[in-house]
Parts: structure tokens; C-alpha cells; sequence
């Protein structure tokens, strides 16, 4: 037989519209998360807007040799990606003469 003892008091049942408070819990916290992960994806993104190097194109230059010369000790392949995606290129071709912005 089980008796209720001293400090054990029996389960009841949440009261009517009792859930409003933990939706509101749920809710703040959904939102604490939302804004910390905001605030990361903005720290990560920069603090001010991107400046750019402007080179010209000579005779014999390729993307990766340019990303190789103005980003020494960088992974080539990612800056050859930033230099592609800061003029709107759809690959690697350049021309001679050809002015390139270089994401600083």
C-alpha cells in the first residue's frame, strides 16, 4: 500500500491555461537563442564594410596566381572564390587589361 507521507504531496494536474507561461518561456528562450546566433553571424561577418585592392590584369596572370601574390599564407582556392565572387565572375577567366577589386 502506498500512503502520502509527509513532504510528498501527490501529483496534480497543470491548471487551466496553466501552458500559457511555459509557452512564454519557450518563446523568450527562442528568442535569446535567435539573437545570440544573430549576434554571431554578425561578429563573423566584419565590422564595417569590405575595402577593396583594384589590380589590373597583365599578360600571363591567372586568379590564382593574383590570389597567391596579394594574400600570401591564405588558402589560395578560398581567396580565388572571393576574388570571383567580388566581380561577378562565373569562373576563372580574366582578360588582360581587366581591373579586379581584391576583397581586403
Amino acid at each position: 500500500m502506498y500512503a502520502v507521507g509527509s513532504g510528498i504531496k501527490p501529483w496534480r494536474a497543470p491548471r487551466a491555461g496553466g501552458g500559457v507561461g511555459s509557452v512564454r518561456r519557450l518563446l523568450a528562450a527562442v528568442a535569446a537563442v535567435s539573437l545570440l546566433g544573430i549576434g554571431f553571424a554578425l561578429g563573423a561577418h566584419g565590422d564595417g564594410p569590405t575595402r577593396y585592392t583594384t589590380v589590373v590584369v597583365e599578360p600571363g596572370d591567372t586568379l590564382w596566381a593574383i590570389a597567391a601574390a596579394h594574400y600570401p599564407g591564405d588558402d589560395v582556392r578560398s581567396r580565388v572564390q572571393d576574388i570571383e565572387a567580388a566581380n561577378g565572375l562565373a569562373g576563372p577567366n580574366i582578360e588582360v587589361g581587366q581591373s579586379l577589386k581584391l576583397p581586403g
